[in-house]
């Protein structure tokens, strides 16, 4: 688990809410408070997509709401000439990129053994900070997959020029 103080607030936002960059991402869960608290659960009701007007064969592919898909309803919720009191999103990365970051790290585990990487980032109306972490199924005593988050999500700022500061 790595702490990643963002420099430049107002870069990370653009390419956050505006742009694809955070696209391989789901969204777990995200809480916005501006002039009300906005709670949302990204996880996909299935329901939805069942009955008489649907396909069966359209079912969503993830647990989670796709980042891309609700980026502007978050963006809608932020924007506004008042900066927001703060929020809070728990960002999970897409299954098939976990796959291939354990495959080129070499790891020993599996898909099957990572339950998530997770992004969290947090805004508390100055200070943007992002924090790594791991969610496995079980306990494994191989920090491979931490190692490999970790230098990803490093990996990932530094070449998409999102400037930080590890904490």
């Amino acid at each position: 688990m790595k702490s990643y103080h963002i420099k430049d607030v107002k870069n990370f936002m653009g390419r956050l809410l505006g742009t694809s960059t955070f696209d391989s991402f789901l969204l777990a869960e995200a809480t916005i408070t501006t002039y009300n608290t906005f709670t949302i659960d990204g996880h996909m009701e299935k329901e939805f997509f069942t009955g008489d007007i649907n396909d069966d064969r359209i079912m969503p592919p993830y647990e989670f709401s796709q980042w891309k898909d609700i980026r502007s309803l978050c963006f809608d919720l932020i924007k506004g000439k008042r900066t927001p009191v703060g929020f809070k999103l728990v960002l999970h990365l897409k299954p098939e990129m976990i796959t291939q970051i354990l495959k080129a790290g070499g790891a020993a585990v599996t898909l099957s053994d990572i339950k998530a990487f997770v992004l969290n980032v947090k805004y508390d109306g100055s200070t943007l900070t992002c924090i790594t972490a791991t969610a496995f199924y079980t306990f494994l005593p191989d920090k491979t997959p931490d190692k490999l988050w970790d230098d990803f999500i490093t990996h990932f700022f530094s070449e998409r020029e999102i400037p930080f500061e590890e904490g």
